[in-house]
């Protein structure tokens, strides 16, 4: 199955992934997330869509290391869900602008359709399911992992001594 998962709000585009995945009815959706359009995202979505509501982290976890693959039709200006899936070894379908240029490397760790329209998503997943080689969910894993909490903190960390040091050497 591919996964998605928002907070179901207009400007994420689940209502596009949800009508993609209509129009794709061999193709299982799971649709993980609640907010101000669940029902009509319930009553949009066919037989092989799987709309979820609302879980906890525990459940979303489990669906994001079984995935194909995570499915983000956001333009955002960064995007964690992205990140967690690629955590998990999962890829990324990604729209192509937006955080998901810095967050997916296109080829090694998902790859992009550049139309927020269900033609371009059903392009995509079509791409996905004949690639030849398979992604490497160890190369995803370590790839999510610079974006990592710690690794935050000691560049943070290093950024400042470094220009600490550099003004102390001026002021000297």
């Amino acid at each position: 199955f591919y996964l998605t998962s928002s907070r179901l709000v207009g400007y994420k585009r689940i209502d596009l992934i949800v009508e993609a995945f209509n129009d794709m009815p061999d193709k299982k959706l799971v649709v993980i997330g609640g907010g101000p359009n669940l029902e009509s995202i319930r009553q949009q979505a066919a037989s092989n869509i799987s709309v979820m509501g609302y879980q906890p982290f525990d459940v979303l976890k489990h669906y994001l290391q079984k995935a194909k693959a995570f499915v983000f039709a956001a333009d955002e200006d960064f995007g964690m869900i992205p990140i967690e899936a690629q955590s998990c070894g999962t890829p990324v379908i990604a729209y192509g602008r937006g955080g998901s240029l810095e967050t997916v490397k296109e080829g090694v760790t998902g790859l992009f359709f550049y139309e927020q329209t269900v033609e371009s998503i059903i392009g995509a997943v079509e791409r996905f399911e004949k690639l030849e080689t398979p992604f490497d969910p160890k190369m995803i894993r370590n790839h999510a992992e610079t974006f990592s909490e710690e690794r935050f903190k000691k560049e943070i960390k290093e950024f400042v001594e470094l220009k600490y040091n550099e003004f102390n050497h001026l002021v000297k």
